[in-house]
């Protein structure tokens, strides 16, 4: 006998109706049977209740449609019907802010996707786009529901048009705890940022049986789309952690460093860290001599309030970093080229990742710093068959349609195409910025010489030592600190322990900036 059909058919009065009801949300609180929560368990997943208490404010959740069933009928679905229908909608707080959430339980039906299911996720996206909130989907199913056949991936289409919609309005974060395959897979991908946990999370549009059918490979899911192989091969995951604890907790602090929409600004907070704090760090981190690496991350630490901050796409396309920090309480995003892997060059992973985050940053109101220590574009077959022009161009276009602050500051090399595409002068940096170690050029005085002055060594009675005097000349005219100042393209030369000082200052100043881009549909940015 189940707990409905314990209930009176006809209570007498009000009271037998609350109590009714108070029966049914137990029922559906509860879950379909402890087995199934000791099976979600033992697989180290937490169930999705479980999930939405960790992410939200205790006590805030707001839980909507709970009494849904589906209406399906066929293959034994109408002789289930649970309450929620697999999927937990509602909305909450985040250190006291507004959040949406959706998660998919497991428990039920698997957490696939069906007609009643996808309905409900529908309502819960449609209400964050209306309230201007973010939106966080906990990811645990097995894909659309077959009993259900084509209704099931009409609600996956439903979902997919409203990504699109909320794109660049509201922040929208997945995060994956479970599987997610075929069809499923494209949501998360339309979002901001994707979260995924090791061993229990796997992404991908053909799974390995189809995937040993078609091509005879044999592969793990793990091996084939778990959260290393996202986080550090495809880059489709943001990031990657080993328990779904910390995951959600890193969920709650890039929620803190967001907007709520992008009508408003990244909430500030108190700085307990000197406006003013000057970094002599910063003189013996950086080597003069442009052949030496050294890591940025360590730059960044001097500059941002109290060393912290996120880096977004830590262990993909690593020669870039992208990270969201604090100067002063107020959000700012950072680009910085990553000497210590591939010497700072930018490749095609490179500019796409930079290219995503600097879209983001402009949809959501974050002011963009830009650290340059740049040879160049990484050289190669590889690379021009696979497209570095097409996918350069992709951040030189996201930077030049930026219309948030932008401040750039060349800390050592900046050669070529790769530093105008980083945020140079002459496509809208507001503020450009250099070190004394800085180096602005066309490439680096050894090639330049080698190109300028191929006859007069090749003629010498010893070319090396000619190469070598032609290469000194070429930097005492061409490559000295202040020749880009002494041109008006870079704004200022300063001393590197005042970097932060003077990255606050300027903040503050263009905090007020406003720029209009032309009457337009949409661009048409390179793909």
């Amino acid at each position: 006998m189940t707990v409905v059909d314990q209930i009176p058919s006809e209570p007498a009065d009000a009271r037998g109706r609350v109590a009714e009801l108070h029966v049914l949300r137990e029922q559906a609180l509860r879950g379909p049977s402890e087995k199934a929560t000791e099976a979600q368990h033992a697989k180290g997943k937490l169930t999705a209740r479980e999930r939405i208490e960790l992410l939200l404010d205790p006590g805030s959740f707001n839980e909507v449609e709970q009494l849904r069933r589906h209406r399906a009928q066929g293959f034994g679905l109408e002789a289930k019907k649970p309450y929620t229908d697999g999927v937990i909608t509602g909305w909450g707080t985040v250190e006291g802010r507004t959040v949406f959430v959706y998660a998919h339980d497991f428990r039920i039906f698997g957490g696939a996707l069906g007609e009643a299911h996808a309905t409900k996720i529908h309502k819960i996206m449609d209400m964050a786009i209306a309230a201007g909130a973010p939106l966080v989907s906990l990811n645990d199913g097995a894909g659309a529901r077959i009993q259900e056949g084509v209704s099931a991936l009409a609600g996956y289409g439903g979902i997919f048009q409203r990504n699109t919609r909320a794109s660049g309005v509201i922040p929208q974060i997945s995060v994956m705890l479970g599987p997610c395959a075929g069809g499923a897979a494209y949501s998360p991908a339309l979002t901001d940022f994707v979260f995924m946990v090791r061993e229990t999370s796997q992404m991908f549009i053909t799974g390995p049986d189809v995937v040993k059918a078609v091509t005879g490979e044999e592969i793990t899911q793990n091996g084939l789309g778990g959260a290393d192989v996202h986080a550090e091969t495809s880059g489709v995951a943001h990031f990657a952690y080993d328990d779904e604890e910390t995951c959600i907790a890193e969920v709650r602090y890039l929620l803190s460093m967001l907007p709520q929409n992008n009508r408003e600004n990244p909430p500030t907070v108190p700085s307990e860290d000197p406006a003013d704090r000057r970094s002599e760090v910063l003189l013996d981190l950086v080597p003069a001599d442009g052949n030496r690496p050294y890591d940025m991350h360590k730059v960044i630490e001097e500059l941002v309030d109290d060393g912290d901050f996120l880096e977004v796409h830590e262990r993909w396309a690593r020669n870039i970093v992208c990270a969201l920090a604090r100067l002063d309480g107020q959000v700012v995003g950072i680009v910085a080229n990553q000497p210590q892997s591939l010497a700072g060059v930018l490749d095609i992973e490179a500019s796409e990742k930079a290219a995503r985050f600097v879209q983001m940053c402009d949809a959501f109101n974050i002011p963009i710093i830009t650290l340059l220590d740049v040879p160049g574009f990484l050289p190669g077959v590889d690379q021009e068959h696979g497209g570095i022009i097409r996918h350069g161009a992709k951040l030189l276009y996201a930077y030049c349609n930026a219309t948030v602050p932008r401040i750039s500051l060349i800390l050592r090399k900046a050669y070529g195409g790769a530093y105008i595409v980083m945020d140079s002068q002459s496509i809208g940096a507001d503020l450009t910025y250099a070190w004394p170690t800085n180096e602005i050029a066309v490439m680096g005085a050894e090639g330049a010489a080698n190109v300028i002055f191929r006859k007069q060594i090749a003629e010498a009675e010893d070319p090396e030592a000619m190469r070598t005097r032609m290469v000194k000349e070429y930097k005492a005219e061409l490559m000295h600190p202040y020749y880009a100042a002494e041109r008006g393209l870079v704004d200022d030369v300063i001393d590197p322990a005042d970097t932060r000082r003077v990255l606050i200052r300027s903040l503050a100043m263009l905090r007020t900036k406003h720029a209009d881009l032309p009457s337009r549909k949409h661009g048409n940015p390179p793909q």
